[in-house]
């Protein structure tokens, strides 16, 4: 597949064949994309938005497209739990949300509330206040009701949109605890949520980022032509190929600083300062996600199993934002 016919602007993109991408540049924090599968009168709809108004152009533009099958969605599929993929949920009238029960577990957790909360409370952080008001500024938290999963499941399960057979295969923990690959064999098409992140660096909240890098494989071994990601353009396998190796890579380079001693923040600011520059991921967006990254490999590393301290780690995001 030639990715250059597939043109990354905002809006919704004919995949062909009754599938649909919803794409956001430039895919940083909390830009996300969709997706649509339609057969007959039946649709699915793969992942919501930040926030409302960001979901209702988004639907707007699908019920455009196909109006008969928007009319009432079938399935709403979440590929996990972060709220620019689920947070608009509200918003669509549908006979299932399905999500993994590992990920619905952790919506209850983490809904917009607390984002607002914490966006309202964000100028007595400091800097990490100051940081998670510039990359989520844009987005208006407030006023979301949260909607979660009305059906779970664990491992893979199989659904039907009309006569299409559409997959789910839980592959989290890795991004997040319970992401999920969203496969449609008829269409060689499979929506992966953030398990790509295409142009920008990776962020592992959860890991172990070794089974992120096993979950890339996954994708490498489909029968899939066209690839779209949680963040940034339609892809195809060489896109794959790149999220894959950077992991490795970056496990490589965070394991030798875990074995001399360095703390995870040392570690992060060194392999951001000497590995990035040079490389291929100098062109790639939010490089200040290292930080959260080094700090999940580093729990890997040391069977550590304390939840990561989010704020912490966005003020050592911040501080390499800083720097740079």
């Amino acid at each position: 597949m030639n990715t250059s016919k597939w043109s990354y602007t905002r809006g919704l993109h004919d995949l062909g064949n009754g599938s649909w991408a919803y794409l956001q540049p430039d895919g940083s924090w909390g830009w996300s994309n969709g997706g649509l599968v339609i057969d007959g009168d039946q649709s699915m709809i793969v992942d919501t938005l930040f926030d409302l108004k960001l979901t209702r152009e988004m639907l707007l533009a699908m019920r455009s497209a196909a109006p008969r099958a928007t009319t009432s969605i079938d399935l709403l599929v979440n590929t996990h739990s972060n709220g620019d993929h689920c947070n608009g949920n509200q918003l669509v009238s549908a006979r299932e949300i399905i999500a993994s029960k590992a990920a619905a577990e952790e919506m209850r957790h983490e809904g917009p509330a607390a984002l607002a909360a914490a966006m309202r409370n964000s100028a007595t952080m400091g800097t990490a206040g100051e940081f998670f008001r510039r990359i989520f500024g844009p987005f208006d938290f407030e006023g979301i009701t949260q909607s979660l999963p009305t059906w779970t499941f664990e491992g893979s399960c199989e659904r039907k949109v009309g006569a299409k057979t559409v997959k789910l295969i839980q592959v989290g923990p890795a991004h997040t605890r319970g992401d999920i690959l969203v496969q449609v064999p008829d269409d060689r098409t499979v929506f992966t949520g953030d398990i790509l992140f295409i142009g920008g660096h990776p962020i592992a909240w959860a890991g172990p980022v070794s089974r992120w890098i096993e979950a890339c494989q996954r994708i490498l071994d489909m029968d899939v032509e066209t690839i779209v990601p949680g963040h940034g353009p339609i892809t195809d396998k060489r896109g794959v190929a790149a999220v894959k190796t950077y992991l490795e890579e970056v496990s490589r380079e965070t394991r030798k600083r875990f074995d001399l001693g360095l703390s995870s923040f040392e570690a992060a600011k060194d392999i951001s300062r000497s590995s990035f520059p040079k490389s291929n991921y100098s062109s790639w967006t939010d490089a200040d996600r290292i930080a959260v990254t080094v700090a999940t490999l580093y729990r890997e590393y040391s069977g550590d199993q304390t939840p990561p301290n989010v704020f912490g780690l966005f003020a050592e995001m911040a501080s390499l934002a800083a720097a740079r």
